[in-house]
């Protein structure tokens, strides 16, 4: 399959970045209308089918976004397309997919015991009453329905980052979950015991943050982590 002509390559990526510089010179912010083609091509001083090709590509990433019938504008500026790449590598290589996983869980156990007090500080008596009602569900849901037991620790922990108002903590936690799902296939060894200590784990932490205890909180972390590290070992070393 022949490639692209690297001046059209080129002359794309050129139009991308003057639509971004467009975007940062005039302050605009997510869900600000972006001007029509025609006066696009006129101030980029670009063709109508390389705005149109770039546009495409900064759709695909979240920085603009295309209403049919209305215009185009300023997106969510989300890692959508960053969470597309992880899951879409883990598709392509187990191997790839636990090293994403394990780096995921590096990265969440960094950010929420890293901002423990933060955390523990900021969260809500509503906040507290559903990460008890989230322990409540897992402990009811249990851990032979995958989907449902998942959906609940997923919904634990994106409450729990929810008072640090940090946009980019909250989407790699999303992310986590999205390589999670296509990981757990892979992942033997998920026993009764361990079932039972991520849904203590989870109780002790929302207990933790309801005494105001930041120690207690980040211990009780670092055991709900545990026994996901222990599974990606095994799974890792288990002969191909």
């Amino acid at each position: 399959m022949s490639g692209s002509r690297p001046g059209r390559q080129l002359l794309r990526q050129e139009v991308v970045d003057g639509i971004k510089r467009y975007i940062l010179e005039n302050k605009l912010r997510p869900g600000d209308p972006l001007p029509t083609e025609p006066a696009l091509c006129e101030a980029l001083g670009a063709s109508r089918s390389s705005v149109r090709e770039a546009v495409k590509i900064l759709n695909a990433l979240d920085i603009v976004e295309v209403r049919h019938g209305h215009g185009t504008y300023v997106g969510r500026l989300s890692l959508s397309a960053l969470v597309e790449s992880l899951t879409f590598r883990g598709l392509l290589s187990p191997d790839d997919d636990f090293q994403v996983l394990s780096d995921l869980v590096d990265l969440r156990e960094l950010f929420e015991c890293g901002m423990a007090e933060s955390i523990v500080g900021s969260l809500t008596a509503e906040q507290l009453d559903g990460l008890d009602a989230a322990v409540r569900r897992m402990g009811e849901i249990g851990a032979g329905d995958g989907k449902g037991f998942v959906e609940s620790d997923r919904a634990f922990h994106a409450l729990l980052v929810a008072p640090l108002g940090n946009a980019l903590i909250g989407q790699l936690s999303v992310a986590f979950w999205d390589v999670y799902t296509i990981v757990a296939p892979h992942l033997d060894g998920f026993t009764h015991a361990d079932e039972a200590a991520t849904v203590e784990a989870h109780r002790r932490i929302a207990e933790a943050a309801r005494a105001g205890d930041t120690a207690a909180f980040t211990a009780a972390l670092r055991e709900h982590y545990a026994p996901v590290r222990r599974r990606l070992t095994e799974a890792r070393s288990r002969p191909a």
